[in-house]
């Protein structure tokens, strides 16, 4: 299971008032398992940047200038999280801000059911308690100290510690499948069963206490279960 965690940082809180979208950074899992996969890109939002935001992310105006617009790293973005789902803190800030900058180039729209909000998880598990991922890291213990400003692909990587904990803790479940490694690629090998041993584990019982086993079945009778085996 293919699952890409990922976080944005923008101009502001709404892209129909005129914000964009300044930066992407995702995390590929595989099986709950981070692959050392990454995508991380800076866009220039070809408008001036508000205090507040950069207050938040520390981006500039200046900074941005001479990144990429989004249109031009639109397919690589999309080719990278594929069909996989998006696990996202608060969906519906990011969904949305994605959507615009995909419409606006003309773009494929990513449907909401295709994101996991881990907000809602986390609202669902600890109720009335802080839920922000400052706050998580804290609860789970996760070492957030070098988080002085926002960053996307910071982020994403915290995040994706705090998931595994939302969802039941670092070590990944029992997967009935084999992960096999490439140069560039992690796949899946769904037909993974296990075999038997090519040559079967030697006997640990000896001969003397096989003989006492026996000698104990006889006096049981003729009607021990171990007979009847």
């Amino acid at each position: 299971m293919r699952e890409i965690v990922m976080d944005t940082e923008t101009t502001g809180f709404d892209p129909k008032t005129g914000d964009r979208m300044v930066e992407i950074g995702c995390v590929e899992l595989m099986n709950h398992m981070p692959t050392g996969r990454t995508y991380h890109q800076y866009i220039n939002p070809k408008r001036d940047m508000p205090e507040g935001a950069f207050k938040v992310h520390g981006l500039s105006e200046d900074f941005l200038r001479d990144y990429p617009v989004f249109e031009e790293v639109a397919d690589a973005f999309l080719d990278f999280i594929g069909d996989a789902k998006l696990v996202i803190h608060n969906a519906n800030f990011d969904v949305p801000f994605l959507n615009a900058e995909l419409g606006w180039c003309n773009r494929p729209q990513i449907l909401m059911d295709q994101a996991i909000d881990t907000l809602i998880i986390a609202r669902k598990k600890y109720p009335g308690a802080g839920n922000s991922l400052d706050a998580l890291c804290r609860r789970f213990g996760i070492d957030n100290s070098h988080r002085e400003l926002h960053g996307a692909l910071l982020d994403s990587e915290i995040l994706a510690e705090v998931y595994l904990e939302l969802i039941g803790g670092r070590q990944p479940g029992l997967v009935l499948g084999g992960i096999r490694s490439t140069d560039d690629t992690t796949e899946v090998e769904d037909t993974w069963r296990p075999r038997p041993r090519a040559t079967p584990l030697p006997s640990r019982l000896t001969a003397g206490e096989a003989v006492v086993h026996r000698e104990f079945i006889e006096e049981l009778g003729e009607n021990a279960l171990w007979k009847r085996a």
